[in-house]
């Protein structure tokens, strides 16, 4: 079968447990039922084997199977899955959530948008009515409520409301919080207790009562996750409103008492205050939008509170002393692991690790040991009891027997505990198993499941160097001054052209001695090139009769008596 032909078999399945469903009054969601069909699939004690071909029978037990699980409305595993498909396909990251909503309000305000820019208003009446609308505008983007209250458009010129949705908000996230916590602390006791002793009935009800532990912990973790969130739009609403101070103080003394000021010094102001409003606007919608994502979860924690009610939950606790996760951490603080008794693997500690509160433990920081020995029991591990780092992961313990237990054959608990999972499929986000089950693992582990912090481990050492290894050579005349290097160049200089001279008169004689100190004779000579020269015969030319004679006329005569060349 290709690859082409399977996606059209498991589209065609769960088209089918869909129309099912909803013929049974049950309707179901695609990705549900595509999540439902991997883990009746992975899920062994069905017999399916992946590795082959399904047969016609083998996909009518695998849509029996997956309408059978999602019929159960008894059942607080489906709840879980439910619970997490939802926050998988609705919880989107601040930054993610703030640009898909301006792109969505931009689209929508976009005729609202152009009616104002457009306009050409005059009179009064006109620039009223652009007012209105701008006002309208701002209170649609902002979400802040209905345009024709005039209590949302008084608050739609200050951010006020953000000081009290805050805290609205947070102290209803927080009392959510604790009651999941409190659900979770009593459902652990009663598990504990009941582990002890084991029958037919007591069984059943053990797995009922771990699905719902599992539930009201993967509430608690979505929960803690919100939180977060909010306390991030508290610490940026608190700097923004910083800021916002500032800047109107700012153009209050830019404008002061004038009657005009230049656009350039006012205009920046402007813009700077546009983007802190638009800021606001931002906080508003991720806040919204976190109330009501708080609000739906709560309705996936339905089924424990009819298959336990109160009445049930207090006869099971009769005599059972419930712990919270703070108490169980104080009692196992002071056991720590002892780093001596292993050879093999390596413990990691708050005093010899840096970012040891940054490390992402595995399971979610459950103990390992309890969940694989008791049969999925999730209990806090402690990690200032030590946390082991086995094949690049990091694990935590709730006692130091647990840690003991685990170190001496990690990979038979870590299987163990994937075998777990593939019978309750709820554990496969909650212990953020995305790494064993890559194909059900939710979008947002599988973006950061490669950003894997690194320990970062201290230790105190010290090291000893010899003071001087090699002879000293101090040279007492070096000098390091640029300047004084200069002075004295100069002064040997001036000294190259001066004479030492000394006089002794009668009256000193005998006196005392008189020395002077003057540069030494320097042998020194020079090299020129040869001189040398020929003699050429002097000439003798002699002239005769030019003073006249006898007779009339004068004759001269010319006489050379110069010297052959070769007679010299």
């Amino acid at each position: 079968m290709t690859h082409s032909q399977a996606e059209n078999v498991i589209k065609n399945i769960i088209r089918e447990i869909g129309q099912e469903c909803a013929m049974k009054g049950q309707t179901v969601s695609e990705t549900l039922v595509a999540f439902m069909v991997k883990v009746v699939v992975l899920d062994p004690r069905n017999g399916f084997n992946v590795d082959r071909t399904l047969t016609k029978a083998d996909v009518q037990k695998l849509i029996k199977l997956c309408i059978e699980r999602l019929l159960d409305t008894r059942n607080p595993s489906l709840d879980t899955i439910k619970m997490q498909v939802y926050f998988d396909m609705n919880y989107s990251s601040r930054v993610d959530l703030i640009n898909e909503q301006h792109r969505i309000l931009e689209s929508r305000l976009a005729p609202v948008g152009r009616e104002i820019t457009d306009n050409r208003a005059r009179t009064r009446e006109e620039l009223e009515s652009v007012y209105r609308k701008m006002v309208s505008y701002v209170l649609l983007r902002s979400g802040l409520g209905s345009p024709t209250d005039i209590k949302v458009i008084r608050e739609a010129t200050v951010p006020a409301i953000l000081n009290e949705a805050i805290p609205a908000a947070t102290h209803h996230i927080e009392i959510e919080l604790q009651t999941s916590q409190d659900l979770a602390y009593r459902y652990t006791a009663i598990i504990e207790t009941m582990h002890q002793s084991l029958n037919a009935e007591m069984e059943l009800k053990l797995t009922m009562l771990k699905e719902v532990l599992y539930n009201v912990r993967q509430h608690e973790a979505y929960l803690c996750v919100i939180l977060s969130d909010v306390i991030t739009c508290s610490q940026e609403i608190d700097m923004m409103q910083k800021q916002l101070a500032a800047q109107m103080e700012q153009l209050k003394d830019v404008v002061r008492a004038k009657t005009a000021v230049p656009t350039s010094q006012v205009y920046p102001s402007f813009i700077t205050l546009s983007n802190l409003w638009t800021s606001f606007q931002d906080e508003i919608l991720v806040l919204s939008f976190l109330n009501n994502l708080t609000v739906n979860l709560q309705q996936f924690l339905n089924a424990h509170a009819v298959i336990f009610p109160e009445d049930v939950m207090e006869s099971l606790l009769e005599g059972i002393r419930v712990k919270t996760d703070d108490e169980r951490l104080k009692e196992s603080a002071d056991d720590k692991v002892n780093v001596s008794d292993f050879t093999s693997e390596e413990w990691l500690f708050p005093e010899t690790t840096i970012n040891f509160s940054q490390l992402i433990v595995q399971y979610h920081g459950f103990c390992a040991y309890s969940f694989a020995v008791k049969d999925g029991l999730l209990v806090p591990g402690n990690p200032s009891l030590g946390i082991l780092k086995h094949k690049e992961k990091y694990y935590t313990f709730c006692s130091r027997e647990s840690a003991y237990c685990f170190a001496r054959n990690p990979d038979k608990y870590i299987k163990m505990i994937g075998d777990k999972a593939k019978e309750s499929p709820e554990l496969i986000q909650l212990l953020e198993l995305h790494h064993q089950f890559e194909s059900l693992a939710p979008y947002s582990q599988i973006k950061s499941k490669d950003k894997s912090l690194k320990p970062i481990t201290k230790c105190d050492s010290s090291t000893q160097t010899d003071t001087h290894i090699l002879p000293p050579t101090i040279v007492k005349d070096y000098e390091w001054n640029e300047w004084e290097l200069r002075r004295k160049a100069i002064k040997l200089a001036n000294l190259r052209q001066k004479l030492t001279h000394s006089v002794q008169t009668n009256l000193s004689h005998m006196r005392r001695d008189n020395s002077a100190q003057v540069y030494l004779m320097k042998d020194s000579s020079t090299q020129t090139k040869r001189e040398s020269s020929s003699n050429v015969p002097r000439p003798q030319i002699f002239l005769a009769g030019l003073r006249g004679g006898t007779p009339p006329i004068t004759r001269m005569t010319k006489v050379n008596l110069t010297r052959a060349v070769d007679e010299t």
